[in-house]
């Protein structure tokens, strides 16, 4: 595209997005609705549609709502600013700092080198590798994106160990089904761990306005079964739907062995990485019945490792993208809960079931889901699909006498696993898809697949498991 083409393109969504904004903003205001009420779904909704139509980042928007609905008069700045002091935008943030020291020291790459010791001879068993790297780690990995950090240098090493190289159609298969392994892993460990992305705790806090309490222990309990077998299957599954062409890879597991050979042994650092994850873990477990705050654990976790030195201060202002992560999220957070209070997602979810009237809740049930999931092929982010879309969700569900806990938790494991459902459906896809090893017809065809098996999973397997034990 040129340049002339893309600037002309950026012109005319943001033509697009100015007349939606003030389209709704001057239109009349819905009877049973107040006028800030109103107002702020317009601006919430305009600076959603920015993200949706790559108009503008999500932090620019997150800023020039914040902005807007305060210049406005909309919401007060107590309100605006209010979830900056959140325990769970807190919880989310320290998170993000604490991961850093799995990457930094190197207990990531040592875990995965591990893994592929054992199972990497074969490429369906580097894909297996993939998914139990991936799974060990990701209750110490608040983000996806930051996880696929971890495993793509190392999926795009055994790729090239293998002889495959994007320009290679003949042996291009092998890293392509590598690299969509690794997309699809990040998506489903990321329901699998109540901490392994920053939208599970803010989908958490909306489906506890329904009174349904999550915590670390429920959540791995509920979500257990369905991922696990998810997760057991996929590999298999892509392998036939992706014949990767190559199917022995012999030199992996000695590799591996090589590289850790190189790496020695467990360095101090990695050890108090290791003990201060476990512990995190372990208090996250226990939080419930001890009544211990995530956010305290959390925070005493990043403080062992700045005193210790795994991290430290500089390590902290590099961290830019933490700061940028906390200003957006307090602030689509702080909006979203303010458009509960004023009863606007409530408004919306009657009109919602009006439309399910006289249904069965289970033909409700499914509908909403399947409805929800489908959905994200609008979104380029998970997060602003959580914050617009999870709460409406399940307040029409729960009308519809959908048990909350099964509404609930179809909704929030749908959160993370839709994310492969587009190239551009969660950030944390981009590096992968960059690499080169997968042609765009191939990323939407089996993201469609690999969305709607696990759909159909925790519809058939993830229902009456989720109704026994919630």
């Amino acid at each position: 595209m040129s340049t002339a083409a893309f600037a002309t393109g950026k012109i005319v969504k943001l033509a697009g997005l100015l007349i939606l904004f003030f389209g709704l903003w001057f239109a009349p205001v819905p009877e049973g609705l107040t006028v800030e009420a109103w107002h702020l779904f317009a601006i919430f909704a305009s600076a959603i549609t920015s993200v949706v139509l790559n108009v503008f980042p999500l932090f620019t928007s997150a800023l020039l709502a914040c902005s807007i609905v305060v210049l406005t008069n909309t919401l007060t700045p107590a309100k605006a600013y209010g979830a900056f002091a959140n325990a769970i935008v807190l919880l989310v943030v320290t998170a993000f700092l604490v991961s850093q020291a799995v990457v930094k020291s190197g207990l990531g790459k040592r875990i995965s080198l591990r893994v592929i010791t054992v199972f990497g001879k074969s490429t369906l068993g580097l894909a297996c590798s993939i998914f139990i790297t991936d799974t060990l780690i990701a209750p110490g990995f608040p983000s996806n994106t930051a996880r696929g950090g971890v495993l793509f240098p190392i999926i795009l090493a055994l790729a090239q160990n293998s002889g495959s190289t994007p320009d290679d159609e003949n042996k291009r298969r092998l890293g392509g089904y590598l690299m969509f392994c690794g997309m699809a892993s990040l998506a489903i460990t990321s329901a699998l761990w109540f901490t392994a992305t920053s939208g599970n705790p803010v989908g958490a806090s909306l489906a506890a306005e329904q009174g349904l309490k999550v915590d670390f222990g429920s959540w791995l309990l509920a979500s257990s079964v369905p991922c696990l077998l998810v997760i057991a299957l996929l590999p298999l599954l892509l392998y036939r739907l992706f014949p990767p062409g190559i199917t022995s890879t012999p030199d992996a597991p000695e590799h591996a062995r090589k590289e850790l050979q190189a790496m020695g042994p467990m360095s101090r650092h990695e050890w108090i990485t290791a003990i201060t994850f476990a512990i995190m873990v372990t208090g996250w477990i226990l939080a419930a019945p001890y009544k211990l705050n995530l956010t305290a654990i959390a925070l005493a976790g990043l403080a062992t490792l700045m005193i210790t030195g795994v991290l430290t201060m500089d390590d902290m202002s590099k961290q830019g993208g933490t700061l940028v992560t906390f200003i957006w999220l307090a602030v689509l957070f702080g909006m979203s809960g303010q458009l509960n209070e004023m009863g606007f997602m409530g408004y919306v979810g009657e009109r919602l079931a009006v439309g399910l009237e006289g249904l069965a809740w289970p033909v409700a049930y499914v509908a909403l889901l399947v409805i929800y999931v489908l959905l994200h092929f609008g979104f380029v982010s998970q997060n602003a699909q959580v914050l617009a879309l999870l709460g409406v969700f399940l307040d029409v569900g729960v009308k519809s006498g959908v048990p909350v806990a099964l509404m609930a938790y179809a909704l929030l494991f749908a959160s993370s696993y839709f994310s492969v459902i587009t190239p551009q459906g969660g950030s944390q896809n981009i590096i992968f898809v960059a690499s080169g090893y997968l042609k765009q017809s191939e990323l939407y065809r089996l993201g469609l697949a690999t969305t709607g098996f696990c759909t159909l999973v925790f519809l058939v397997i993830g229902t009456p498991w989720i109704l026994w034990v919630g």
